[in-house]
């Protein structure tokens, strides 16, 4: 399409082959182009005006490219919302509806963006982007100096990528492919259950460090400084991540897109210019972090007038409807049997979270003077933990079934169910006491 409509390319030319803008394609991106449509320009051809045309063509690639453009009226309707002093219940519901839309789009420019800078940058720029809807919220929760919110969220993407979304890949790739068998390259799942062992361990040792150093003035301090050390080493660790995935073992990772050669022919070319993607992709940032703030500022008053509790929303109800496009995407392909590309979105997704998102947190937050630490703890910190090792035993041997992603399903349904009945106000105290030994009020939210 870019080489027969030369309003589109308005930069020029296409840098790098088809092969290798292949490889600049990630999991996320494969699995968010299962919701894409193609656009019609005929129509929009015929407009005189060149500028004019290139504005509708790419509106039209952006906006109406996507089977999610349904929810795009939810963003002006949340501003109009908090402009207008709706109630902040509709504020809240409205932001997250339209965060939905925007997190695919964010996908698809930086997809788009990577036709024209080669395979390793747009590598790079799928790996930042990735997860740019939870490290906005996460940026603004720790501005607002929302700790809980901000640990919770971040929890709650962890263990719906690992729990939810390959759950439900595997139930519904079990299902459609009963005669079949299903395998996955464990090479990669692998790399992302260590990755992940490895983060679980540095949230491991802050929770026991305080118990080991018990209620003294000396442990929350020691706390913190052994969490922004731990982060240090899991922002090198994801470096060497990203090193490994998109040099030196770079094969281990372009597996999942050899089956899906067929689905993706019509995704090749470029539909929109580099300066176009780039402008519509800062855009696109801006309304993420607009809307994010207000999710961010009417949390708890959602959850004051629902009756359910932060720790609720914001672990369960934040990571589905935000990362919805994505998930829906893995479960399409999970449905087609490439489970390599469902096991790249849950894995990597998790993988990202955990070793970038957190521990990025804690630095910033180091860097702006506020005490964030990796302690999550008892009650969040086991969840992680039993997801982690579950997910780790499911893809141990390669294959799949349907009650492998059941299991991971209810898995899940019991985290989601005991928060849910975690009724533990926002300004209250929740006490953990181990071994019965009293903690001189020092308390700790659950």
């Amino acid at each position: 399409m870019a080489s027969q409509e030369p309003w589109i390319l308005e930069n020029g030319n296409v840098k790098g082959s088809s092969k290798e803008i292949r490889h600049a394609r990630t999991a996320h991106n494969m699995s968010s182009s299962s919701l894409r449509k193609k656009s019609d320009l005929a129509l929009v051809s015929k407009v005189p005006c060149g500028l004019l045309r290139l504005f509708l063509a790419n509106l039209q690639e952006v906006i109406l490219g996507t089977k999610l453009s349904v929810l795009f009226p939810a963003i002006p309707l949340a501003i109009l919302a908090d402009c207008y002093h709706f109630g902040r219940p509709w504020i809240f519901a409205l932001s997250l509806l339209g965060l939905t839309p925007l997190a695919e789009r964010v996908s698809f420019l930086t997809e788009q963006i990577a036709y024209y800078t080669g395979p390793t940058v747009g590598g790079l720029l799928n790996a930042t982007c990735g997860n740019a809807t939870e490290l906005i919220i996460a940026i603004l929760a720790l501005s607002q100096n929302k700790i809980e919110v901000l640990k919770y969220s971040l929890l709650g993407s962890v263990l719906s990528n690992l729990l939810l979304v390959l759950g439900t890949s595997l139930l519904c790739g079990g299902l459609a492919n009963l005669k079949k068998e299903q395998k996955y390259d464990r090479k990669q799942a692998d790399v992302n259950s260590l990755l992940l062992l490895f983060a679980l361990l540095c949230h491991l040792l802050p929770l026991m460090f305080r118990y080991a150093l018990g209620p003294t003035d000396q442990m929350a301090t020691s706390t913190l400084q052994l969490s922004r050390a731990s982060s240090v080493m899991m922002l090198i660790a994801y470096l060497g991540y990203l090193v490994f995935q998109l040099w030196t073992h770079r094969q281990l990772f372009e597996a999942q897109e050899g089956s899906d050669d067929n689905d993706v022919a019509s995704e090749e070319e470029a539909v929109i210019g580099f300066w176009s993607g780039f402008i519509w992709l800062v855009g696109m940032t801006l309304l993420i972090a607009l809307l994010s703030e207000y999710v961010v500022g009417t949390i708890e008053a959602a959850s004051d007038s629902w009756g359910i509790s932060v720790s609720f929303i914001s672990i369960i109800l934040l990571p589905i409807v935000g990362n919805a496009a994505e998930h829906a995407g893995a479960i399409i392909f999970a449905f087609k049997n490439k489970l390599d590309i469902s096991l790249g979105v849950a894995l990597g997704s998790a993988s990202q979270i955990a070793l970038f998102v957190v521990p990025l947190c804690v630095v910033v937050a180091w860097i702006m003077g506020v005490e964030m630490n990796l302690d999550f703890n008892l009650l969040e910190t086991g969840s992680l933990a039993l997801a982690i090792i579950v997910t780790a035993f499911t893809l141990q041997d390669g294959t799949s079934h349907y009650m492998k992603g059941l299991v991971l399903i209810f898995c899940y349904v019991v985290i989601g169910a005991c928060f849910f009945v975690l009724k533990t106000p926002q300004n209250n105290t929740n006490v953990i006491n181990l071994g019965g030994r009293p903690l001189d009020g020092t308390v700790f939210k659950a």
